[in-house]
């Protein structure tokens, strides 16, 4: 059987922290499906096309990983692409409350799911998409934290 895994997340932008945990669980799964989700909670600044163009070219070497975008139930987008798990992030002891919280939710939703977590790099900790987006929303340089097919003056805002 097939081992895929479904990385859900906005991606708005995709980071460097994104881009390692995909990179570090590569030779974990057959499939990486990276899986841009429609927040009801978060005003997304990007266009969902934009984002899905930005992660396909990261990983265009990479024919394990998928880029798709979605709405709705995490676990139900797993059923629909045959994912046996979920791949999270977790860089500080606030995120793992949360998403145990949520893993424990898909657990019971969707028995034969399993939630696999992986530990930011130290040197990642202190990122995410909403610190990023801010920055570059003021004018900052975000190069240094975003991968190199992210680029600050080429955009498409939603």
């Amino acid at each position: 059987m097939e081992r895929i895994a479904v990385f859900p997340g906005s991606f708005d932008p995709i980071t460097n922290g994104h881009e390692s945990i995909i990179r570090r669980a590569l030779p974990l799964f057959d499939k990486i499906i990276v899986a841009i989700g429609l927040n009801a909670e978060k005003k997304s600044y990007f266009s969902p096309q934009q984002r899905i163009e930005w992660i396909k070219n990261l990983f265009a070497h990479e024919p394990s990983v998928v880029v798709v975008h979605y709405e709705g139930l995490t676990v139900d987008l797993c059923v629909m692409y045959n994912a046996q798990y979920i791949l999270r992030g977790l860089r500080t002891s606030a995120d793992f409350e949360f998403e145990r919280m949520v893993g424990q939710i898909n657990k019971k939703l969707e028995p034969h799911i399993e939630t696999v977590y992986f530990l930011s790099l130290p040197e990642h900790t202190t990122l995410n998409s909403s610190v990023v987006r801010e920055v570059y929303q003021h004018g900052g340089d975000i190069s240094q934290f975003v991968p190199n097919t992210v680029q600050p003056g080429k955009v498409v805002r939603k």
